[in-house]
């Protein structure tokens, strides 16, 4: 039997963490779910999730509807476009399934990349080989969450770069039924017209747009999030503190916007962040004047989610006078203190 496999190609970069990194999981759980009733996807269709972040990961090898499970969907620090091109272009290598003389292989595979952000790495090389091995027989879609993102970039890999304009609840439900449909679409023309040529469902509101890449100019490079990695002094579990770009009228200079950061909020993180993160989780510097808000602890509820040791580490504490810094087991006197800081800041 001819196989049509579907890869998801999920960025889980800091800045995807908190609701959007919620919607994707919930969104690829409600995919498999409606798959599983249409009887030429539960025929033809085969899945397989790869995780990126400053590495990748595959979570579940290709699977059958009926045997494949969604995962839970980890944290990792950077989004290294070039290594998750290359993790891919091996596994296809690997698990695709090659026409011979014997037998005919599988359907052209069909990647669905999702990621919120520009690439954090030197990707020109990884590129360059999926052009001359691989994009003529692979069906790439990039979805951007969000407008953030350099879609010329993208188009250096493929001629379908999608953006989904908003990331609220409603939009994300809209945007996989449209993935849905895409699939169950592929697989009627995989079974009834004996074609793999890639069958997408049309768009229909305005919330999912196709970029015209030939008049797409090159998004200016900012950085859209600061996310900084924080430990919980009592559990000593890490966590992270996300902040989007925000701009602000300046309080010095008349009818001038200044880049400031709003909180978005504080979110537990496990050891797969880790795993998944390459080389220094912080790579750059933030000034805490820029900063919007401060979370309380989400590991302990410690009223202070982000003090600061000597050492640099960004830590909770709580209103007792002497603290322990749970990153370099220093112990300090801390208070409320004046003044900005520079304070580490990760990929995003």
């Amino acid at each position: 039997m001819r196989r049509l496999p579907i890869y998801f190609l999920i960025d889980v970069s800091e800045s995807m963490v908190g609701e959007p990194i919620e919607q994707v999981q919930d969104g690829i759980a409600t995919i498999v779910k409606e798959l599983r009733t249409d009887p030429y996807a539960l025929e033809t269709v085969y899945v397989s999730i790869i995780a990126f972040a400053g590495k990748a990961k595959k979570l579940t090898p290709m699977a059958e509807l009926t045997q494949f499970y969604p995962p839970k969907l980890p944290i990792g620090g950077g989004t290294s476009l070039g290594n998750a091109l290359t993790f891919l272009m091996d596994d296809i290598d690997l698990s695709i399934q090659k026409t011979t003389l014997e037998q005919k292989g599988d359907w052209k595979p069909i990647v669905f990349l999702f990621t919120d952000g520009n690439p954090t790495d030197e990707y020109q090389k990884a590129f360059d080989r999926w052009n001359q091995k691989y994009r003529r027989g692979v069906n790439l879609i990039v979805i951007s969450l969000g407008e953030n993102a350099n879609m010329n970039i993208f188009g250096k890999i493929t001629e379908t770069v999608l953006v989904l304009k908003n990331t609220d609840a409603e939009s994300f439900k809209q945007f996989f039924k449209w993935v849905t449909a895409s699939i169950k679409t592929s697989s009627v023309s995989v079974s009834e017209a004996n074609s793999d040529e890639l069958q997408l469902a049309p768009i229909k509101d305005d919330t999912l747009v196709k970029i015209d890449l030939d008049k797409h100019l090159p998004a200016k490079i900012d950085d859209n999030f600061a996310v900084i990695l924080a430990k919980c002094q009592t559990t000593e579990r890490c966590y992270l503190i996300k902040y989007q770009q925000n701009f602000k009228i300046s309080e010095f200079i008349p009818n001038t916007k200044v880049q400031n950061y709003r909180l978005v909020g504080a979110f537990p993180i496990d050891n797969t962040y880790f795993e998944l993160s390459e080389g220094q989780q912080a790579v750059g510097k933030v000034n805490t004047h820029s900063l919007s808000g401060f979370p309380a602890c989400p590991c302990c509820g410690n009223q202070f989610g982000f003090s600061t040791c000597y050492c640099g580490g960004i830590h909770c504490s709580n209103e007792e006078k002497i603290q322990t810094c749970p990153w370099c087991g220093g112990q300090a006197e801390y208070s409320l203190g004046g003044g900005d800081i520079d304070v580490s800041r990760t990929r995003g």
